[in-house]
């Protein structure tokens, strides 16, 4: 997300920090760079203008020119300003006991399984969803839907086979609302390749007939200079009430969300960061600014951890570390759980100073993947007691996970190296807190940032600390 940008950024900032002094000189260069980082990353053209003229003349006052670090003042001004065009805060869902959210959008763009996500996300917060299948054109969204709603155990409306007339099917869907009781209603509209008239004109009707109280563009990350027109003819035609900017994890550039948000002055509500229905996250300007600038998202970081950490089962674990009883199954939770949080690529960007991580040789899934097939071709026996596995026995958990001889010796190794730290009670103790939430670090991560994981999957073997200091989560230690 972002990654092109906030590694263009870092180079132009990078020299003005370098900087005792600041010059208009020095402010216009880095200007240039920045504008030329923000229009590759498909932000509109006077989206851009309009920012780096904001930035420079704040940069350019005696305020700034006179501080002890002018270049760390400019960054933070642009970090205001960005957050400015992101908006001012998180903006919430306008919903009442019995509401209705048409979702709207070209196709492609992740309409179905936005509402999916956003029906999971309204059961967490108490709601109840019901799900109504529109798109009249793509047989295959409406059983896109209907298959999404049984794995939520939401109700789905369909429309009658055959069924053409988007109308009809309208009227149908709000008496199938009706007879369902309290809840949210969730509309899936029909999308087209591009914004032309027959999908406004039918759109129009629809939401006329709905008359919802939130109305949702759903926009691809990916979307480019197109955006703005998209955004436009969008929020002319039906009055979008929010932005939901999809696969954000694949796209490097992101230009879309500011341009959008700009453009029509409706906030960002959501996010969506992956293709599984719990990967749509609040949007939270100030923290993508953040992420923007390199920066990170700890908050964000620690609320998955809170979310998925299951105290119970944290509690008993800790307890085995203790008793010096941890093993290859204690070691399999602890990764799949780190693979709940979301891919690695992305938590790495939400870490501060590790963004430079991602795209590295060994830093990947693949390699929590190759573990995790080791661990996997083990027996429960030899699960629980290493020791055990001899020279016969590697060679049929490489035969059975697909992995080389050496893997399994260099995980067995690492292992043992984590379980002699653990006869330290010190060590044992500090680890344990980091590890499962107990004292000093993030629920379900570990002393540094995550478990102690096998040589290759972090330079040097595991990720750089993360420990807490009295006025919030640091790096370093």
């Amino acid at each position: 997300m972002f990654s092109a940008l906030t590694d263009k950024l870092e180079d132009a900032f990078r020299k003005l920090r370098g900087l005792g002094k600041i010059s208009e000189s020095n402010v216009t260069d880095a200007m240039r760079e920045i504008r030329m980082a923000l229009l590759e990353a498909d932000v509109d053209f006077k989206v851009t203008k309009d920012l780096i003229e904001a930035v420079k003349t704040r940069a350019l006052g005696e305020e700034v020119l006179r501080t002890v670090t002018p270049g760390q003042q400019i960054v933070k001004i642009f970090h205001d300003e960005l957050v400015k065009i992101l908006g001012d805060g998180a903006a919430g869902l306008e919903l009442a006991h019995s509401s209705r959210i048409l979702m709207v959008g070209l196709n492609g763009a992740g309409k179905t399984t936005t509402s999916a996500k956003l029906a999971n996300w309204l059961k967490k917060q108490g709601k109840r969803p019901l799900l109504v299948a529109l798109d009249l054109y793509r047989p295959a969204a409406v059983t896109q839907l209907q298959v999404l709603g049984q794995q939520l155990n939401v109700p789905v409306c369909i429309p009658a086979a055959g069924e053409t007339d988007v109308v009809r099917a309208t009227r149908a869907a709000l008496a199938w609302v009706e007879q369902q009781g309290p809840g949210v209603a969730i509309f899936d509209t029909a999308g087209r390749q591009e914004v032309d008239e027959a999908l406004l004109s039918e759109l129009k009707k629809v939401r006329d007939l709905v008359q919802p109280q939130e109305t949702l563009l759903v926009a691809d990350a990916a979307t480019g200079q197109q955006a703005v027109a998209v955004a436009s003819r969008f929020h002319e035609t039906v009055t979008i009430t929010g932005l939901v900017m999809t696969k954000l994890d694949g796209d490097a550039r992101g230009g879309a969300l500011l341009s959008m948000r700009q453009v029509t002055g409706c906030p960002v509500k959501f996010i969506g960061t992956g293709e599984k229905v719990d990967q749509l996250e609040v949007f939270h300007p100030d923290r993508m600014a953040q992420r923007i600038l390199g920066m990170g998202d700890v908050v964000s970081l620690v609320e998955k951890a809170a979310e998925e950490i299951d105290e119970k089962e944290a509690m008993g674990m800790m307890r085995r570390m203790e008793e010096n009883k941890f093993d290859f199954t204690d070691f399999l939770k602890q990764l799949r759980f780190m693979k709940k949080l979301g891919p690695l690529e992305g938590l790495l960007g939400m870490i501060p100073g590790m963004n430079k991580l991602k795209g590295m040789p060994g830093v990947d899934d693949n390699k929590m993947k190759h573990v995790e097939a080791i661990i996997l071709s083990m027996t429960p026996k030899e699960r629980s007691k290493p020791d055990i596995i001899n020279g016969s026995r590697r060679k049929r958990i490489s035969k059975g996970s697909g992995r080389p001889v050496v893997e399994i010796n260099q995980l067995l190794k690492q292992f043992e190296m984590m379980r002699g730290l653990m006869k330290n009670k010190g060590a044992m103790a500090q680890m344990a807190g980091g590890l499962f939430g107990g004292g000093g670090g993030i629920g379900g991560m570990g002393a540094g940032g995550m478990p102690q994981l096998p040589k290759g999957m972090f330079p040097g073997g595991k990720m750089p600390k993360m420990g807490k200091s009295r006025k919030g989560f640091r790096l370093g230690g």
